[in-house]
């Protein structure tokens, strides 16, 4: 049995998390890229079927399950795993490289579970380790929303475990599979607890909240993991639940508008994850063939180039220091490969053509125009505009392109952060120009011709139009270092009350007492040293006044034993 688990990807991953620390500091790099790479040799040679079953008290337990949709998840998770270890390969943390490991562990083993148990560990695996990926950082922005980060997603995870024991006690299967749309307890818990790791709004502000001070290149792996792992979820239980095509129309839209406020590049990039989940949340909602292999592409290729996103972005924090657009600007003489490779996915989660978000967004339109829902069509395709607009136009323009306010000392990149750039654009180029590739991994059979008049026109028209309003506007455009108020609003003034009555207050009522406490005993345990001070301060001997503080140690000693004599004498004679 103990073997068999060595055969399930996620467990090589954790099992690589704890490996690491014993290992030379001059080898932990190249083992983490190792462990990558077995786990997706492992992902991608796995027959299909349930392959692990274990008994666990009256249930039985589905380790690993692998089917058409989980095997397309694995493989872009252990292969995100290995980019991103490529990444991070000058980074000598060993705390961030077994939370990186195990993080992505977590998600291959949500992605291949069978069962709900197995789900929940993994999933609160995710959480525990992907704080660390904040903390790590070492900021007091960092420390607090890796706080807030691990406490709201215990939520989610206490919503989630909360909906799968009512599933369990109404009769429902402990094993993974489709879920009617019936608003019971069970489905609302678990509906909720999916919904928060996916980011929907009103349970969006932990990830553009966290992402941005996480460290560089934990960064990476928080874009493409957690919200991620959770569409694969919504996508195995909730398709064709029809108020996730609204859901996921406001997710759009919302993450777009907030992308366009936002000062920060990596918080732009935060926002802009809503935006691209709310397309897979939308046509989750239809339930098609045609929709789930939409969502199924678009977070598939959503990974690829969103990672190259951060990991460009990741390398300007890198080289000046500073992730705030009106503090950057002029970079384009002095990183020019940043900016291209940076380009590459930006027009790809644009939706230009020949790059991979072009394959994706095609086919989710298609599915939508089956289904004949002209109102979300339209207004996911004012998101694309917004998406090109922030992401496009506005990011790149400020850092590389208008001239900076100061002089910007640039620190030099390192060349692994420079390659794995490199294979992130050649990943977003090679789907685009080849989207068989992709199409044949896909859950369900599709002969979708993305190619066609319509979509080359319109795609080409939203960008182009989009270009120039953004043209003729951009020397009357400008950037502040202004905060825009989101929904974690309500959670962080709450927090901070809650600390204020419940912890710093009695902590200071504490600190008082311990105080006068330990007044009260220095000065009880002088006067048990001579307690005549207290019986009789001071008393008349051969006409001179003595003074009872005025006793040597000795004498104090041999009064206070007599005064113990008598007060036991007199208790003993009145008992």
């Amino acid at each position: 049995m103990m073997l068999e688990l060595f055969s399930i990807p996620a467990v090589i991953l954790i099992l690589g998390a704890f490996v690491l620390p014993l290992l030379p500091k001059s080898v932990r790099s190249s083992a983490f890229i190792t462990f990558g790479v077995i786990a997706l040799a492992m992902v991608w040679t796995m027959p299909e079927g349930n392959l692990i079953q274990v008994p666990f008290a009256s249930y039985e337990l589905d380790l690993l399950a692998v089917d058409g949709l989980s095997r397309i998840f694995g493989i872009i998770f252990a292969l995100i795993t290995v980019i991103g270890g490529i990444y991070a390969f000058h980074i000598k943390d060993i705390g961030q490289q077994s939370s990186a490991l195990a993080y992505a562990g977590g998600a291959l083993g949500v992605t291949f579970a069978g069962d709900f148990f197995t789900l929940f560990i993994f999933w609160e695996i995710m959480a525990a380790t992907s704080s660390y990926l904040i903390w790590a950082r070492e900021t007091e922005e960092s420390a607090k929303a890796g706080m807030r980060y691990l406490l709201v997603h215990i939520f989610g995870g206490g919503l989630l475990f909360t909906g799968i024991l009512l599933h369990l006690s109404s009769g429902g299967s402990l094993y993974i599979d489709s879920i009617e749309p019936a608003y019971t307890a069970a489905n609302i818990f678990m509906l909720l607890g999916v919904a928060l790791n996916t980011a929907v709004p009103p349970l969006h502000a932990w990830l553009a909240d966290a992402y941005p001070k996480a460290t560089i290149t934990g960064a990476v792996f928080m874009c493409a993991l957690t919200t991620k792992s959770a569409v694969y979820v919504m996508i195995r239980l909730f398709p064709g639940w029809e108020i996730l095509i609204w859901v996921g129309v406001i997710m759009a839209i919302y993450g777009t508008i907030y992308a366009l406020l936002a000062n920060d590049i990596r918080e732009i990039l935060a926002y802009s994850i809503i935006s691209q989940i709310g397309y897979m949340v939308t046509v989750i909602g239809i339930g098609t063939e045609l929709a789930l292999n939409g969502a199924t592409a678009h977070a598939f290729n959503h990974i690829i180039y969103k990672s190259l996103l951060f990991m460009a972005a990741g390398s300007v924090i890198y080289a000046t220091g500073t992730s705030k657009l009106s503090e950057l600007g002029g970079l384009a003489r002095k990183m020019p490969l940043v900016l291209g490779l940076y380009m590459v996915g930006a027009l790809s989660i644009s939706g230009m053509p020949f790059l991979n978000g072009f394959i994706s967004k095609t086919m989710i339109s298609g599915a939508l125009g089956d289904a004949h829902l002209e109102w979300p069509i339209l207004l996911l395709l004012l998101a694309t505009v917004g998406t090109f607009l922030h992401t496009g136009l506005k990011l790149p323009y400020f850092t590389w392109f208008k001239e900076s306010k100061q002089e910007l000392q640039l620190s030099d990149i390192p060349m692994n952060m420079k390659v794995a750039m490199g294979i992130g654009a050649f990943f977003c180029i090679l789907f685009g120009v080849a989207p068989n590739l992709l199409y044949s991994q896909l859950p369900f059979p599709t002969d979708f011709q993305p190619f066609s008049v319509y979509n080359f026109v319109e795609m080409t028209q939203v960008l182009v139009l989009a270009f120039a309003g953004f043209w003729f506007l951009k020397n009357h455009l400008n950037v502040s270092s202004t905060i825009s108020l989101d929904t974690d609003w309500f959670y962080r003034r709450p927090a901070a009350i809650v600390n204020t009555v419940f912890v710093q207050f009695p902590n200071n009522l504490f600190g008082i007492a311990e105080t006068v406490s330990l007044n009260l005993a220095n000065r009880l345990s002088a006067l048990l040293k001579n307690p005549m001070k207290i019986i009789l301060p001071s008393f008349v001997m051969g006409g001179r006044e003595i003074k009872s503080d005025g006793f040597t140690a000795t004498m104090g000693a041999a009064l206070s034993f007599i005064l113990f004599g008598f007060i036991v004498a007199a208790l003993f004679v009145l008992l």
